[in-house]
């Protein structure tokens, strides 16, 4: 059998859909609102033929920098050798999805912007919002229920015949 270069070829795993997730996109992929500087990830639906990008772009997160009726110019960075040359193309929007890599941070700023706001209505210094690594763990004693120590030996070898 000869061998397939085709541009699809070896995505069988790559393009498939997940258990019970088989069929058409839902609804809400075509009623999500893109703006420019959004960032997506590209997912790659393999149900819809048009509008697929590269199989190479597969899993890549990317900026909006153009919207259209029925796609979305996405902005990403694509490795050659050892630079990084930054890549436009278009994509519809079937095949992207909102990424969540930013979600924390933004989570992050809002908690700490009420903590500084909450000490400021307490009068207390400004508390420290900075992240920390996870710092080792408080020394203790540890108590032992045997005051005695006990040597064990190991015993003598005995060869069976």
């Amino acid at each position: 059998m000869p061998h397939s270069y085709g541009l699809k070829a070896r995505t069988r795993h790559r393009f498939a859909k997940g258990f019970r997730q088989h069929g058409a996109p839902n609804v809400s992929t075509y009623l999500t609102t893109y703006k420019i500087g959004d960032l997506v990830d590209i997912k790659v639906d393999s149900s819809m033929p048009k509008g697929q990008p590269y199989r190479l772009y597969h899993g890549r997160t990317g900026k909006i920098w153009n919207v259209t009726p029925r796609a979305v110019g996405v902005e990403l960075l694509k490795r050659t050798g050892p630079k990084y040359i930054r890549k436009r193309i278009h994509v519809r929007i079937e095949h992207i999805v909102r990424s969540r890599s930013r979600d924390d941070l933004f989570n992050r700023i809002k908690k700490n912007a009420e903590l500084v706001a909450q000490a400021k209505k307490d009068g207390k210094p400004k508390p420290v919002t900075k992240r920390q690594p996870a710092q080792p763990r408080a020394a203790h004693l540890v108590k032992v229920a045997k005051t005695s120590i006990e040597t064990i030996v190991p015993l003598k070898y005995e060869f069976l015949v």
